[in-house]
C-alpha cells in the first residue's frame, strides 16, 4: 500500500469517528439563532460564525469522547448494527482516539474566547458546562447516556443552550466587551421558543440511535433512556418531539404575532411522518440507520425552512 493509500486511510478513519453526518445538530441551532436575529435587528455574522464553530467542535469532541469511551466500557460490541465504531473496530487505536477528545474540546474551548469577550461570564459559564457535559456524556464516573439522562443533555444542549446562547452573543455584540450580567434583550421569550424545535429534533436523533441499540445496550448496562422505556415509549418519545416541533411555530404564529411564514417547517411533514413510520415499525439497523440520517436531514431542512420563514 502506498504513502497516499495510508495517508487516505487514516483520514478516512478519523471522518468515521468525527462523524460528519451528525453536524446538522451543531448547525441547526446557529441557523436558527441567526433567522431569529435578522427578525429582531440583532444579527451580527462574527459571533454567529463562531458559535457554529465552537458547537462544532463540542459536537465533534463529543462523537470521539462516545467512540473511545462506549469501547472501553465495553458498550461496544460486535453485535451493535450501527455506524462503525473506530476504538472498538481497532482501525485507530484507543490512546489517540481519546488524545483526539482532548483537543478537540481544548479547541473548542480555545474557539470561544472571542465569544467570551462579546458576551462575557454568562458565555464564560455555558461554553465550559457544554464541554464538560459533551466528556460526561459517555465519560467520567456517572456518563450521562449510561443513566438514561443523554436525550436531557441533547434536548438543553443542543437546543435550548445553543440556539439561546447563539442569539445571546449576537444581541450582546452592541454591548461593551466582557459582561458580567445578562443586558435586557440579549435573552428573549422568542429565542427560548424558537429553541424548542431544535431541542426536540435533535433529541430525536438521539432516540433513533438508543432504540437501533436497545437490546445490545441493555446487555451491556449501557441504561440509556431508551433501555428504561422500552420499544412503546421510545416511539411515543419519538413522536412526542416531533409533535412539540410542529406545534411551536404555530404557536409564534397565533401567540406571538409572527407572520404565516413562520409554518414554513411544516411543509417537511410528510418527510416527518415517513421516518416516523420507519421508527414505529422496525428494530433492526437494516431500517433505523437510514432513518437515523433521515432524522438528521429533517433537522436541518426544517431549520432552513424555520429560519427562512422568521426572515422573510
Amino acid at each position: 500500500m502506498s504513502t497516499a493509500e495510508v495517508d487516505m486511510s487514516r483520514t478516512k478513519a478519523w471522518l468515521l469517528a468525527a462523524r460528519p453526518q451528525t453536524l446538522p445538530a451543531a448547525a441547526a441551532p446557529i441557523i436558527v439563532a441567526v433567522g431569529l436575529a435578522i427578525h429582531d435587528g440583532v444579527f451580527a455574522p462574527g459571533p454567529a460564525l463562531m458559535a457554529f464553530v465552537g458547537a462544532a467542535l463540542i459536537q465533534i469532541g463529543t462523537n470521539f469522547a462516545n467512540d473511545y469511551y462506549d469501547a472501553i466500557k465495553g458498550a461496544d460490541t460486535d453485535d451493535r448494527e450501527g455506524f462503525t465504531r473506530v476504538t472498538q473496530a481497532g482501525i485507530i487505536p484507543p490512546e489517540q482516539v481519546k488524545l483526539a477528545t482532548a483537543v478537540t474540546f481544548a479547541l473548542a474551548i480555545l474557539s470561544g474566547t472571542y465569544l467570551v469577550y462579546i458576551g462575557g461570564l454568562p458565555i464564560l459559564v455555558i461554553g465550559l458546562v457544554s464541554v464538560f457535559c459533551g466528556w460526561a456524556y459517555t465519560g467520567g464516573p456517572y456518563p450521562l447516556g449510561y443513566h438514561g439522562l443523554g436525550d436531557l443533555f441533547v434536548f438543553v444542549f443542543f437546543g435550548i443552550v445553543a440556539v439561546v446562547g447563539t442569539y445571546y452573543v449576537q444581541a450582546a455584540a452592541a454591548v461593551e466587551s466582557f459582561i458580567t450580567t445578562v443586558p435586557a434583550g440579549t435573552i428573549t421569550w422568542g429565542a427560548f421558543l424558537a429553541s424548542l424545535p431544535i431541542a426536540a429534533l435533535s433529541t430525536a436523533i438521539i432516540i433513533v440511535n438508543n432504540v437501533r441499540d436497545l437490546e445490545t445496550d441493555a446487555e451491556t448496562g449501557k441504561r440509556t433512556l431508551a433501555v428504561r422505556l422500552g420499544y412503546r415509549g421510545s416511539r411515543i418519545e419519538y413522536t412526542a418531539m416531533l409533535a412539540l416541533a410542529y406545534l411551536v411555530p404555530v404557536w409564534l404564529w397565533l401567540g406571538e404575532g409572527f407572520a404565516v411564514s413562520v409554518l414554513l417547517p411544516l411543509a417537511t411533514i410528510p418527510y416527518a411522518v415517513i421516518t416516523a413510520r420507519t421508527i414505529w415499525t422496525r428494530t433492526d439497523g437494516e431500517a433505523l440507520n437510514p432513518a437515523l440520517e433521515a432524522t438528521g436531514k429533517l433537522l436541518a431542512l426544517y431549520a432552513a425552512l424555520f429560519a427562512a420563514g422568521m426572515v422573510i
